[in-house]
């Protein structure tokens, strides 16, 4: 017998071309510590509710009403249940073809679509039409679907921010496309640089690639910076001048740390250009409920918006959408849920209010917790998290842990977190993981912990580096003197 089609050696290569380090080989080794009973603090995905952040009450009561609709019957729902939730229910049941057990719409459910655009046009002050938008199973399969479309073959590049999320870099390895890297710069808290990006584009051509599209992650993943109006202009007019698609990775909106850089959406800074730039460069703009205060991770709700896409192409992308028949109907519901919040006056809005600018409010505190605690351990240097989950510290390692580091067989930033997870529990995702300049490390973690349990976070995370930087430095310093 020859070898067969599913036999590793005659796989779809592309499939062997992806990694995804958030759930690479640290993830892997902790759930083997985790086995073996040890305490892990899993911080190396933006998984909110897993570290312990409650869910909003109101959506889950609407939830819950909308999957058990049978409870809306009983005469003493109204016991259990608040006014607004059980309306909330009722409306959306109304909006489906039999419940949550029946398939909607490949784009999503028609009412649901309406609500984002609402929601989208009181965001940036410009209408946006519901067909249009795709409602999906979390940002991520719509940013596939999206680069499916675009990439047609090896020669195609798609420009990634670096550091990136990796599922840019997996997806892309999958469908056979090019990552090109545009750096940004950790000196100027992670900005962005267009010279750095016509420098990418006309390397990427050199090696005759053309590239057709760009990502912007805003805020940033894994870095955590918030992109200003002046940086959204530059890349909306590099994107026209280059003729690129921009896709907006705008999944951490909710996510704020600070008033100086609030968020503002590609959309609204194309909108405000005006023609010809607003009428012409494509741009196509991701938004999710698992991450913000909702954190509903596991639900597995988004959508993506298309702005200047030609109708031919729309019709595509939704013959694309149809192959899996539907997004998941409960998220859609999340999804309507998020972008058309409880207003003044109604019930549950006093309590929303506090639970989500709770959960938004200690986040802040965390992620100044986070970044003042790496800031103060030795060789170790972090910009502050302006915005989304996660620090991205950068790691100073003497070169005698470099050395040890290739005599194990790893690469530095994977050699000092297997370490780090060893000793305290803490898993991590090292910097190479995202991508990085040359010889420069990091490492990447959420700010999720529980706020209670940072500061011993922080403090065992500063005891093992210091006693790591120490035992690999030497005589490194003195000779330096």
């Amino acid at each position: 017998m020859g070898l067969k089609a599913l036999d590793y050696e005659t796989m779809n290569e592309n499939v062997k071309k992806v990694q995804y380090a958030v759930r690479g080989e640290l993830y892997l080794r902790a759930s083997e510590l985790q086995k073996e009973g040890k305490k892990i603090i899993f911080t190396n995905v933006g998984n909110p509710h897993a570290l312990g952040q409650k869910p909003l009450t109101f959506p889950r009561q609407v939830v819950a009403l909308c999957q058990a609709p049978f409870l809306l019957d009983d005469p003493n729902v109204g016991l259990i249940f608040p006014a607004d939730a059980i309306a909330r229910a009722k409306h959306y049941l109304s909006l489906t073809s039999g419940g949550l057990g029946a398939y909607s719409d490949s784009r999503g459910i028609p009412g649901i679509r309406k609500e984002v655009a609402e929601f989208i046009e009181g965001r940036d002050g410009y209408p946006s039409d519901p067909e249009l938008i795709f409602l999906t199973d979390g940002a991520s399969k719509g940013v596939m679907q999206i680069l499916n479309c675009i990439i047609r073959g090896q020669g195609d590049g798609v420009l990634v921010p670096v550091p990136q999320y990796p599922l840019y870099s997996a997806t892309i390895s999958l469908f056979g496309g090019s990552l090109v890297p545009y750096y940004l710069e950790e000196t100027a808290n992670w900005g962005l640089d267009v010279n750095n990006l016509r420098e990418s584009v006309a390397q990427a051509r050199f090696k005759g690639i053309t590239v057709r599209a760009m990502v912007i992650i805003n805020p940033g993943n894994p870095t955590g910076q918030c992109l200003s109006e002046a940086n959204l202009r530059e890349i909306l007019n590099f994107c026209y001048q280059e003729n690129l698609v921009l896709l907006g990775d705008e999944v951490y909106q909710q996510n704020i740390y600070q008033d100086e850089r609030p968020f503002i959406s590609s959309r609204k800074v194309l909108m405000d250009m005006g023609p010809p730039i607003s009428k012409e460069v494509q741009l196509v703009s991701f938004h999710t409920v698992s991450k913000g205060y909702w954190g509903e991770c596991g639900q597995r709700g988004g959508y993506f918006e298309m702005t200047n896409i030609p109708p031919k192409t729309v019709d595509e992308i939704y013959k694309i959408a149809s192959i899996s028949l539907s997004p998941n109907v409960p998220a859609q519901i999340f999804m309507g849920l998020m972008v058309n919040p409880l207003k003044p006056g109604d019930v549950s809005y006093d309590q929303y209010v506090r639970e989500s600018k709770g959960i938004l409010e200690s986040l802040r505190r965390r992620a100044r917790i986070m970044t003042d605690g790496f800031n103060s351990c030795k060789n170790v240097v972090c910009n502050f998290t302006e915005g989304a989950m996660y620090s991205f510290p950068q790691l100073r390692l003497p070169p005698k842990a470099i050395e040890a580091a290739k005599q194990a067989g790893k690469v530095p930033d994977v050699f000092y977190c297997l370490k780090l997870l060893e000793a305290t529990g803490i898993s991590t995702v090292p910097g190479s993981g995202f991508g990085q300049k040359e010889g420069v490390f990091h490492l990447r973690t959420t700010i999720l912990p529980a706020e209670e349990d940072m500061p011993e976070i922080m403090s065992s995370f500063k005891k093992f580096n210091d006693e790591f930087m120490a035992q690999y430095e030497d005589n490194w310093n003195r000779s330096r003197m």
